[in-house]
């Protein structure tokens, strides 16, 4: 992933926020050459370096095959981001921008059809979303006819070995551009303009307090 050096983040915190805030993925696999794509919820789990994470595809997807190197990309929150809102914005001929935070993770994915881990993720994946929405359905590990529902699905555990964090959110430029910009989306309102916008301020605060301390 292209990463200017200004938006490089590393502490894995915010991978922490980023998975809690939307752990939908993007999965992808290299099959005879070419690109295969699966988008799904998953599992995570991080004690320090070590990240692991599990989810399942439906029986048919080819993509259950693929057991080896993969990528999955965690998508944050993004947003447009006027010239207009930059107090500088005729002096330097800005330009239009997107903000936006993502994570890419590079690893070895893990295949099975182990009918006690299959039990085990679908269980696990229904009491956090369940959570989300108020209900409370349960997988039951003592029912037939759940457990016969696992032989539509195939699991998997990715173990993480590389994590890319990029979070473009106006470091290069002048205090009063970001200052400006979020702004302007805390007005425009929205999950992902609002979330940007105090990603920026967070990042601002940081500078200062970087250049406060020089």
């Amino acid at each position: 992933m292209y990463t200017p050096r200004a938006f490089v983040e590393t502490d894995l915190v915010e991978l922490d926020r980023l998975v809690a805030r939307d752990a939908f993925v993007t999965l992808v696999t290299v099959a005879d050459g070419l690109p295969v794509v699966t988008h799904l919820p998953v599992l995570y789990a991080r004690e320090g370096d070590r990240i692991v994470i599990e989810g399942h595809w439906a029986r048919p997807n080819p993509q259950a095959r693929h057991a080896g190197p993969a990528l999955m990309i965690v998508h944050g929150p993004h947003a447009y981001v006027s010239p207009g809102w930059y107090t500088d914005k005729e002096e330097a001929a800005r330009v239009p921008t997107w903000n936006y935070a993502v994570a890419h993770l590079h690893g070895v994915l893990e295949i099975t059809d182990d009918t006690a881990t299959l039990a085990s993720i679908v269980d696990r994946l229904s009491q956090v979303n369940e959570a989300q929405v108020g209900n409370d359905w349960r997988f039951e590990h003592d029912r037939d006819d759940h457990l016969r529902q696992l032989r539509g699905i195939i699991g998997f555990r990715f173990e993480v070995q590389r994590v890319e964090l990029k979070f473009k959110l106006s470091q290069n430029h002048p205090v009063a551009n970001v200052e400006g910009a979020a702004g302007a989306l805390q007005r425009l309102g929205g999950e992902d303009n609002t979330v940007v916008s105090e990603l920026m301020l967070e990042r601002l605060g940081r500078r200062k307090q970087d250049v406060g301390a020089t």
